[in-house]
């Protein structure tokens, strides 16, 4: 074998290898890859710890930022549990004053027993709507809970406010009612003397009657013929015991000639209260009660309102 070197002026060298020096060379040339595999193999390696403590710290607090959030997401959950069942309750409370209310009402407008169930849920219903295609398929879609609660509350409040309403309008109509002059003042007796002019029983003359005169038996039941006030209770000169009522709107009426009277000045009478009993004090020649009407301060004929039922 034979190695012919070449140096940087171009000069040449040659070697000659025998057999042995050529095993030699070879071996060598050979073995160079091996051991740098091997001395590779052997050398350290610097080793990378994924999970060091600074990633360790971060985790932690990550983990404790995310229990405090859970935390407080358990609490205000709680928070507004409580306060959605305050308002139920709340809303409950006012649907059972409702219920009363709309009772009072249905008792008030004298409905047969039935008719209207106001403290009952109202019947309703109807055939499903085919006009939608596909309608019975599609998924239901609950409204939001707050929703709910907040459209309830609206509905008892307008329902309130239409209760309320209702309800004053029927106390105006009853006060009115109450108010409403009609009827006779007796509960017994008849019509002794009419209004106008008659023939005086104590003198003999024709003279003008201011009321009418119901007879009767003596201690009987003398009554308002309408609600009002008492303005006077007591004796004056020709009435004998007399009670006089203002009812308002220009109307007054005086009941004389009483044994005994019930009420006081100021007392507030209702309609068909017993506000005397029938006597003959005054000018009278027997029992009976002297009834008189005044319209904005002037007297009128009873007859007209005594025939009166009511309203």
């Amino acid at each position: 074998m034979k190695v012919i070197l070449v140096n940087e002026r171009g000069a040449t060298r040659s070697f000659n290898f025998g057999g042995l020096s050529k095993a030699l060379l070879s071996l060598c040339l050979l073995g160079l890859p091996v051991g740098a595999f091997f001395l590779g193999a052997n050398l350290p390696v610097a080793k990378t710890d994924l999970f060091d403590a600074r990633t360790a710290k971060a985790w932690e607090r990550a983990l404790r930022k995310q229990q405090e959030e859970i935390a407080e997401a358990d609490q205000e959950a709680r928070e507004q549990l409580v306060a959605l069942t305050v308002k139920l309750a709340e809303l409950q409370a006012r649907l059972t004053r409702l219920d009363a209310l709309g009772e009072r009402l249905t008792a008030a407008a004298n409905l047969d027993e039935g008719e209207f169930e106001f403290s009952a849920a109202p019947a309703i219903g109807g055939p499903e709507d085919p006009g939608i295609a596909g309608a019975s398929e599609l998924p239901y879609q609950p409204p939001e809970f707050i929703d709910v609660i907040g459209d309830l509350s609206h509905q008892v409040d307008d329902r309130q406010m239409q209760l309320n309403t209702l309800e004053s309008l029927m106390a105006n109509l009853k006060l009115e009612d109450e108010q409403f002059i009609a009827g006779r003042p007796i509960t017994k007796g008849w019509m002794s003397s009419r209004y106008g002019y008659r023939t005086d029983p104590f003198t003999g003359r024709r003279t003008w009657h201011k009321g009418v005169d119901f007879a009767g038996k003596m201690g009987s039941d003398v009554v308002s013929v309408a609600a009002g006030v008492v303005t006077w209770a007591d004796e004056r000169h020709g009435y004998g015991q007399l009670v006089e009522i203002n009812h308002g709107n220009g109307y007054s009426t005086r009941y004389g000639h009483n044994s005994e009277l019930k009420v006081g000045l100021g007392d507030v009478v209702k309609k068909g209260q017993v506000i005397a009993q029938m006597g003959s004090s005054g000018r009278s020649t027997g029992p009976h009660v002297h009834f008189e009407i005044f319209k904005n301060n002037r007297t009128v004929d009873p007859a007209s309102y005594i025939r009166r039922t009511g309203r």
